[in-house]
């Protein structure tokens, strides 16, 4: 067709008035592939050095104070251009760029979660059956179980001890490390097992982490590989068996973060649900300068068991903690609340053809889209969800538009095909107005989920546009 040759009168209408997806690689402008791929390395190694919410806050911390934050005690002065960080119990944290305006006048935030699901150890885990031994578990949020068995596994956590010191436990990611493993049943000896439905095939308590089969040499009594066990942990450690009723360790998939395809256009990792996320609004608040309304981002646990806890987005440390920052500006806090706004950065599913079947694909998030944005979450019925005003909604896409951000509206699949939530509906509990948006991720709550580079880099960019709105 002649491009010259002027255009139908369908043609032009359906041009200036359709809405049309186009696929992100189609509409990167100069320079941006680079600048992703770039992004997207450190984003690697934030997954690889963050494997547990412990981990991440010990890597943000290190992050900030190389970029200029301090650390925020009650009291401190609050001017333009500061940056704080306050940590709350190790496992969230709270970082905030203050801007030219007043407090009163609201802040830009962006909220996100930095807990996956796991499978953590029970209080009393250790025991022996058959000379091998074990460490049982309980998964932690939302997991299928049968992804679990037969895969590599760390070991990650502290263990408290009654002296009040407490000790970092980290095997089977440093060099030479053993790692861990659920069994499963081989093929063989599996017929029962396979007529049972896909979430009952594996029982929970079957998910008990194979810890060592070699017995303490020397000794006539009970239970010999599991003293050598705990006479390996007390001689690296120095820990005894009682010592476990005080610890939080998990097990965690083995697997660093890598590209996945030939192209190396993905990226395939434990942990992007929803550190993703996470790490796209960290990054954009470091590269802050001084903007104009105050910047904050909030890294949060417990996001998969519902937020609950004193570290999740439920609790009072993120409200204390601008309370605090309020105060050094003499502003009320529901006063900055009413006139704030906050992307609850979470991940949402990314369309797979596979599974054509649970998506209604004209209102899913597609890889290489572009950043998703969730006007709800819930399930079913928006149950659970914050519902963002259409207001709300025109204000992000005009934001995004205007720093030219690629984005896409997204659902979490079918209507009565399932759902899910994340933080936005307890911060819109707090007066702020708020909406959902993130990553689309495939293979979403498995041990190994796979995110597009294009749409990584793109919430990145969207973060910053956040922070960056006047």
């Amino acid at each position: 067709m002649d491009e010259n040759k002027e255009m139908s009168r369908g043609e032009a209408l359906r041009k200036a008035l359709s809405y049309q997806k186009k696929n992100g690689y189609d509409r990167l402008a100069p320079g941006e592939l680079e600048a992703m791929d770039a992004y997207c390395e450190g984003y690697k190694q934030f997954l690889d050095n963050g494997k547990t919410e412990r981990e991440c806050v010990e890597r943000t911390v290190s992050m900030a104070q190389a970029a200029g934050f301090k650390p925020f005690v009650r009291g401190m002065a609050v001017k333009p251009g500061d940056k704080f960080y306050q940590v709350n119990r190790g496992k969230a944290i709270m970082l905030a760029v203050i801007g030219r305006r007043s407090l009163g006048e609201g802040v830009n935030i962006g909220a996100a979660h930095i807990d996956s699901p796991r499978l953590d150890l029970k209080q009393n885990p250790l025991y022996e059956s058959d000379e091998l031994a074990f460490l049982k578990t309980h998964y932690y949020g939302g997991i299928r179980k049968y992804q679990w068995v037969t895969i590599p596994l760390e070991l990650h956590g502290v263990v408290a001890l009654k002296s009040g010191q407490t000790i970092r436990v980290s095997i089977g990611n440093g060099e030479g490390d053993p790692l861990f493993t659920i069994d499963d049943l081989l093929p063989h000896l599996g017929a029962e097992q396979s007529r049972k439905p896909l979430g009952e095939a594996i029982p929970a308590e079957s998910l008990n982490l194979l810890v060592g089969s070699r017995p303490l040499a020397d000794d006539e009594g009970s239970d010999r590989v599991k003293i050598a066990v705990l006479e390996l942990l007390n001689r690296k450690y120095g820990i005894v068996e009682e010592d476990f009723i005080s610890a939080e360790l998990c097990a965690v998939p083995a697997f660093s973060a890598v590209d996945i395809g030939f192209d190396r256009s993905l990226i395939g990792s434990y942990g992007h649900d929803d550190r993703v996320c996470a790490y796209a609004a960290l990054a954009a608040l470091l590269q802050l300068g001084t903007p104009e309304r105050t910047a904050v981002c909030m890294l949060a646990d417990k996001e998969e068991i519902g937020s609950e806890g004193v570290s999740g987005m439920k609790s009072a440390a993120f409200d204390t903690f601008m309370e605090d920052l309020c105060a050094g500006q003499n502003v009320p806090l529901r006063a900055c609340y009413e006139k704030s706004f906050c992307l609850s950065a979470d991940v949402t599913a990314a369309y797979d053809p596979n599974f054509a079947e649970v998506y209604e694909k004209r209102n899913s998030a597609l890889v290489n889209y572009g950043m998703g944005l969730c006007k709800y979450t819930g399930a079913r019925g928006k149950s659970g969800a914050s519902d963002a005003s259409a207001e709300l909604v025109a204000y992000v896409r005009a934001t995004l538009d205007n720093a030219g951000v690629m984005w896409q509206m997204a659902e979490l699949g079918k209507v009565d095909a399932g759902g899910g939530g994340t933080v936005a509906v307890y911060m819109a509990e707090r007066n702020i107005d708020t909406l959902d948006a993130g990553v689309p991720v495939l293979s979403m709550h498995a041990p190994f989920e796979t995110v597009g580079k294009l749409d990584c880099y793109m919430t990145f960019k969207g973060m910053k546009a956040v922070f960056e709105a006047k």
